[in-house]
């Protein structure tokens, strides 16, 4: 048995308590509060990642990961960098790995088409590690999760920005390559997708440059398939919306038709049916990173034409209304990210 006289002491690196083993005992002047609650929650989750994106149309990629505690409000804070600097990337995370697939880099006027994927460890900070590949290399995706798989879906390759109808997964504590999953039911980019522990949705997109579309689709995580059709998005046809979700509510933000658009739609995921209307963001726009912990849905970034935007702002999921200023992107102005957390509606 060991005994410990205890002013203050943290491990070695200086970012938590100490780490104990074995029969210990504690003196001290005061009473000793134990943790309490689910233990997957202790250790700071809540914590939502912007990957990745753009200061501009026409300017170099962004390598940026930037973060917030969601359940607070202020700026965002640097987080690290990603692997290489891209754009138009997907996002999805387990409660520990925050992973970021495919985009494209520079040059601007001929970009590349990424199968990279990164991960990194959501409660630290820190640059991205390689993950593995995409079956196919494209940008233009989008992604989301539960607490086992992350599916990536839609967007275009090359030759000429060939749109792209695959769906791949990858088992998020494994690093390795993608696998095929199935097909969208149709070839198309720029969708938004959220998720429960179940089901994994998209919503809008393109199949080619002048044509939109409102209708979404879903998949069963713990099987592989194509997609099947879930209903419709409210109002017109648009791309670049971006999905949130609880574990019982989905959410489909912004997006082009091609006017930017403010409007929030909702859809209870574990039935099948139309989106209904939430509210508005506080500013019209596209393309920006959503994250959430089941409670608020947190909007970061974002094209606001004719630039990005810094603006950050939130919803609390289970009610209905207008979106409410959070804070700014530390980084500055950046959209085309992908946004996930440790704590989102896919995780239960």
């Amino acid at each position: 048995m060991s005994e410990f006289r205890i002013d203050q002491i943290k491990s070695q690196d200086a970012t938590r308590g100490p780490d104990i083993a074995g029969i210990t005992t504690f003196t001290g002047t005061s009473g000793i509060v134990m943790p309490s609650g689910d233990t997957t929650y202790r250790g700071g989750r809540g914590r939502g990642i912007n990957m990745g994106g753009a200061p501009s149309p026409s300017t170099a990629r962004s390598e940026i990961i930037d973060y917030v505690t969601i359940a607070t409000t202020g700026d965002s804070v640097d987080f690290g960098n990603l692997s290489t600097a891209r754009s138009l990337v997907a996002g999805c995370a387990d409660s520990t790995r925050g992973i970021c697939a495919g985009g494209y880099d520079e040059p601007v006027s001929s970009p590349g088409y990424l199968n990279i994927i990164d991960y990194v460890t959501i409660s630290s900070t820190g640059n991205a590690f390689d993950y593995g590949d995409l079956t196919v290399a494209r940008n233009g995706l989008s992604g989301s999760s539960n607490s086992i798989r992350g599916v990536f879906a839609g967007g275009s390759r090359p030759p000429s920005d060939t749109k792209e109808d695959t769906i791949d997964y990858i088992t998020i504590a494994t690093k390795s390559n993608a696998q095929d999953f199935g097909d969208l039911s149709a070839l198309k980019r720029n969708t938004g997708c959220t998720g429960s522990a179940t089901r994994a949705i998209w919503g809008g997109g393109t199949p080619d440059g002048s044509v939109l579309v409102n209708t979404m689709e879903y998949i069963t995580y713990t099987t592989t398939g194509n997609a099947q059709d879930f209903g419709d998005m409210t109002g017109t046809d648009r791309r670049h919306t971006i999905g949130s979700s609880s574990s019982t509510r989905g959410l489909f933000v912004g997006g082009t038709t091609p006017t930017l658009q403010d409007d929030i739609d909702y859809i209870t995921m574990a039935s099948l049916g139309n989106s209904v209307d939430f509210g508005n963001l506080s500013d019209a726009r596209a393309e920006f990173g959503g994250v959430s912990n089941q409670i608020r849905a947190v909007f970061m970034g974002g094209w606001d034409s004719p630039a990005y935007d810094t603006v950050i702002d939130y919803v609390t999921i289970a009610t209905t209304g207008d979106a409410t200023a959070f804070g700014s992107l530390g980084g500055g102005a950046r959209g085309a990210s992908a946004g996930t957390s440790d704590s989102h509606g896919g995780l239960g």
